[in-house]
């Protein structure tokens, strides 16, 4: 069965991750760092890069302090058309676009910011790490390194994303990104990036928690209803910490937020 071809490409991906574990744990002392003072993982990808992202917070296990930089005009809500998919891949790849989109965006040096993006090139995610890495921030670029070390840039500024970072995480996948032979097809499919991402960031959630527990920090994560213990409101919570952290460390924003507490 083709299933199995893939259950085992995406154990063996699984273990290659294993191997990131120096990475994870450096990425996790700077987010915690970060989350513990009172300041933000700052997140972004574009495509099927921004799962990750969404995947992170808010969702269940997830927690306050890290914060996802969305632009739906770089998500797909439809395969072609207005919000199309062939639109988004038309726009990440031009040079300036991501300028304007970050004018919104209030980040301090003391921030983190977490740039997924498997080929590393496009200018969006180029880009959004440029504008971090000139701000102060620590960088962390998660990517292909095999597309890294083999591919050319196609920035004018002759740089991919692992070119920028402080620290750059390999998610372990082949640039074809598909990974399963099918007979009379040319190419493979069954894409696994997007696995090896998700499984990346929750390991860094998952990391980042222990450190800061270790310094005497106990984050509250999101959790489900339905767990044992866990009392009514408690969700609402995390959204008032949310809301607090937002007034303390984006007081640039011109409309204050109102106080739902």
């Amino acid at each position: 069965m083709s299933a199995n071809v893939y259950f085992k490409e995406a154990a063996n991906l699984i273990e290659r991750i294993g191997g990131q574990e120096e990475a994870i744990k450096t990425a996790a002392e700077k987010c915690a760092e970060s989350i513990g003072s009172g300041n933000w993982v700052r997140m972004f990808g574009s495509g099927h890069s921004v799962i990750p992202l969404m995947d992170c917070f808010p969702r269940y296990g997830g927690y306050v302090g890290w914060a996802p930089i969305m632009d739906p005009r770089l998500m797909w809500t439809t395969v072609s058309g207005f919000g199309g998919a062939e639109e988004l891949l038309w726009l990440e790849r031009q040079e300036g676009y991501a300028e304007v989109f970050l004018r919104h965006n209030v980040w301090s040096k003391d921030d983190v910011c977490i740039v997924f993006s498997h080929g590393g090139q496009n200018a969006a995610p180029v880009e959004v790490a440029e504008a971090a890495k000139r701000d102060g921030l620590y960088v962390i670029a998660v990517t292909s390194m095999e597309n890294h070390k083999n591919r050319p840039a196609s920035h004018s500024s002759g740089k991919k994303i692992g070119d920028i970072a402080d620290l750059v995480i390999d998610n372990c996948v082949p640039p074809e990104d598909a990974v399963v032979p099918i007979p009379r097809v040319i190419g493979n499919v069954a894409g696994t990036s997007t696995v090896a991402v998700t499984i990346l960031i929750q390991a860094l959630v998952a990391e980042t928690a222990l450190v800061l527990s270790e310094q005497g920090y106990a984050v509250k994560p999101f959790a489900s209803p339905n767990v044992l213990g866990i009392k009514p409101g408690h969700n609402e919570e995390v959204y008032v910490q949310f809301r607090e952290r937002v007034r303390k460390t984006d007081s640039k924003f011109k409309v204050p937020l109102p106080d739902r507490n």
